[in-house]
């Protein structure tokens, strides 16, 4: 597939294989997310629109086409380049966060594809910390797992990119796991940080990234003041604690009515 996009992008320095949208509806609905007002069912319905708006962009720029004749109802043909609907492909939920985005792709995937080509795997995780509450890492718990990822696009629909430990442990648990080197590895997130996307492409540099937002609040003003990524190294998204700022809060539990 050529570079032609269907979305803009804002400008920054992560590489190629991050993309950043510059899309001002979906960013209005997502500050609205993270108001400290915001409840449930508003949560769950924002969520599920910010998802759908961020698949068809993944959509529309990662998966394959071909060219496929359709008979409309006038009994006349319709002939175009639309989404192969033989693509397979794996969405996973890293729970908790990741339950509610995962199942939104599985849905939206299972109506434009062929629908047993669409499976849906399930990651029990938790954040390991040290004694000061920093994060050290994430461990997983339990899993679901439906079978290889062998030629297939396997998507991580998981709303807060904060450290990376989560998602590197996962696609360290499939290489052992689930024989086979997936076509593609694709991140769906609404907020990531300078340390998600160095970690991850630290680790994992065929990854790709999509999010609506890179927050990096606790940068200098200087930094702030430049493209996101031209001072990486001055860049910084996560307390000490490793919450991102400005953020959403726990959004796990936030979305679970589960705050602690």
């Amino acid at each position: 597939m050529d570079e032609q996009r269907f979305h803009k992008e804002i400008e920054h320095r992560y590489g190629k294989n991050c993309h950043i949208l510059d899309d001002p509806y979906m960013l209005s609905l997502l500050a609205e997310l993270c108001m400290p007002q915001t409840k449930q069912p508003r949560l769950n319905h924002l969520l599920r629109v910010l998802y759908e708006g961020l698949l068809r962009v993944v959509i529309n720029n990662e998966f394959p086409r071909k060219m496929r004749t359709v008979t409309t109802r006038m009994g006349a043909e319709y002939r175009a380049e639309l989404i192969d609907p033989s693509t397979e492909v794996v969405t996973v939920d890293i729970a908790r966060a990741g339950i509610m985005p995962s199942m939104v792709c599985f849905e939206v995937l299972s109506s434009i594809l062929d629908p047993k080509l669409v499976r849906q795997d399930h990651i029990i995780m938790q954040r390991t910390t040290d004694a000061h509450g920093s994060v050290t890492g994430a461990t997983i718990s339990g899993t679901k797992v439906g079978g290889t990822i062998a030629s297939k696009i396997v998507l991580f629909p998981d709303p807060m990119g904060a450290t990376g430990s989560s998602l590197c442990e996962v696609l360290k648990y499939y290489r052992e796991n689930a024989a086979g080197k997936p076509k593609k590895v694709i991140t769906l997130n609404l907020i990531i940080t300078p340390e998600f996307v160095r970690k991850v492409f630290r680790e994992e540099p065929d990854v790709i990234i999509y999010a609506y937002r890179v927050d990096r609040g606790l940068s200098p003003p200087d930094v702030l003041a430049k493209v996101p990524g031209e001072e990486w190294d001055r860049e910084r998204g996560l307390n000490d604690h490793d919450y991102i700022i400005p953020g959403a809060g726990g959004l796990g539990e936030v979305l679970n009515n589960a705050e602690v």
